[in-house]
């Protein structure tokens, strides 16, 4: 049966009102974090109207993690997130179809990394057995590293986990209060240099390198919501995916966008953070080839795999549980441009 919030926001989507105007159907969007450069394409497609010629009404809220915005989804709170795939992966093996679905990848590479300094002594992964790891408990990497010990044989009991403030973490790993942090690779990487760090202080240990398939953010929608009103679902990608080309065309419009809600962001970090973005996660040799949007099905198979065998689910979730392809716009809106 559908619910009495669905059913208004399809009849808001179909019906007419006078002459050519619709109604505006009202949906939420909640980030995984604050407003930033690497994820303004939905403020785009906001600013610019795409939405709103879909027949949409949309309010975007920054929030407070990826499990925080799938939580957000699934209690139908927010009928849209941006949220990594791998906490998806895990609320799905824990809640089946009641877990939100994934239906635009937009990190086609996963941005899961540790970082620490040059001189720690710590120039392999073998080496971080007897140090500390600090992080937010909700930072994606700092829940993966179980996995990524696992993947490298290290023994995750010999690592200290420290768990501390978001806005803390590059700052005490650079006084020394903990030997490495994790984060996303492009966000931690700008944050070390805006606090003084030089590129030459730096060693990062990105997982992707270490043979973990996985993938990054992606769109994700209520289960409920993408059963029920399916063109709504549509006409909000294909908004989307119109923003998510202006920013690849020109990132300085997805930095302007992030500052309009953000006074106090950094523009020159902020775009640099967003290039470093486009340049490791979304435009990829995949991407190039399929456009971004959609996954491969076998990657997608070994990151539920490389899940499972570390936090041991009952049962594995189907891919087709955590994505969705049938809501994609056409291939040409989802080509990377030249």
């Amino acid at each position: 049966m559908k619910t009495f919030r669905y059913m208004l926001l399809a009849a808001a989507v179909m019906a007419p009102v006078a002459g050519t105007v619709h109604a505006q159907a009202e949906v939420k969007v909640t980030m995984p974090w604050v407003f930033q450069g690497p994820d303004s394409f939905m403020l785009v497609a906001a600013d610019k109207g795409y939405y709103e010629e879909e027949g949409l009404s949309v309010t975007i809220d920054a929030g407070r993690g990826s499990v925080d915005a799938i939580g957000k989804v699934a209690s139908g709170a927010y009928e849209f997130g941006f949220a990594d795939l791998s906490n998806l992966i895990q609320f799905a093996a824990e809640n089946g179809e009641s877990a939100p679905v994934s239906i635009m990848m937009v990190y086609d590479e996963g941005p899961f990394s540790i970082f620490t300094m040059g001189d720690s002594g710590i120039e392999s992964p073998a080496d971080m057995e007897g140090h500390s790891l600090g992080s937010p408990a909700f930072d994606a990497s700092f829940k993966l590293f179980p996995a990524f010990a696992s993947q490298t044989g290290i023994d995750e009991s010999k690592v200290e986990r420290v768990n501390m403030d978001g806005k803390l973490r590059e700052t005490m790993l650079l006084r020394g209060d903990v030997d490495m942090i994790s984060g996303h690779y492009y966000s931690s990487y700008i944050d070390l240099l805006k606090r003084g760090a030089k590129p030459e202080d730096l060693r990062s240990f990105l997982f992707s390198d270490f043979g973990m398939d996985f993938y990054g953010n992606a769109v994700i929608v209520s289960r409920s919501l993408a059963e029920e009103n399916p063109d709504l679902v549509k006409g909000f990608l294909r908004a989307t995916a119109r923003g998510i080309q202006d920013v690849m065309a020109d990132p300085q419009v997805g930095v302007a966008a992030a500052k309009a809600r953000d006074g106090l962001l950094d523009e020159e970090a902020e775009l640099a953070r967003l290039e470093l973005a486009l340049e490791t996660l979304i435009v990829t040799d995949y991407t190039r080839s399929a456009g971004f949007g959609d996954v491969d099905i076998e990657k997608l198979s070994n990151s539920i795999k490389q899940l499972s065998g570390v936090f041991n689910f009952e049962a594995d979730p189907e891919p087709t549980l955590i994505f969705d392809s049938s809501f994609l716009p056409d291939a040409e809106l989802r080509q990377i441009p030249n």
